[in-house]
């Protein structure tokens, strides 16, 4: 496996333990998001994009349809809130609920799992720090 998918996970699981110690519902969105991205990453730098296919620059979730057909559903729920996380950033629209965004975090946990799985490579155990004495 290519070292950049291997980095890619880490970085995701990193995004996904952030992400759950995020207090604010928006953030923790966002870093899940943001994981979830990492993670379908990692899925492309392990396939090659064909020739034929090769016209520019294209966001993640349409190069992983065309890569990982096998992963389409995660593609359309990840693909069908990266307008929510863009706004969500720019400060624009409802603010993210707790409910929300820990729903986005387990979905993200779950593929960021699944990605894993896929490519062979088990994510290092979460790290949980110690609590104070």
């Amino acid at each position: 496996m290519p070292q950049a998918a291997l980095e890619l996970v880490g970085r995701a699981c990193t995004g996904l333990v952030e992400a759950s110690a995020a207090s604010d519902p928006s953030e923790r969105f966002v870093l899940a998001h943001l994981a979830a991205l990492r993670a379908g990453a990692a899925v492309v730098a392990t396939r090659e994009v064909p020739r034929a296919r090769r016209r520019g620059p294209v966001s993640v979730w349409d190069a992983l349809l065309a890569l990982a057909p096998e992963l389409e559903g995660w593609v359309r729920v990840f693909a069908s809130a990266a307008e929510r996380r863009a706004a969500v950033e720019a400060g624009r629209g409802a603010p993210v609920g707790a409910r929300e965004a820990d729903e986005h975090l387990d979905r993200a946990e779950v593929f960021a799992s699944v990605v894993a799985d896929l490519l062979g490579a088990r994510p290092p155990a979460r790290v949980l720090p110690l609590a104070a004495s």
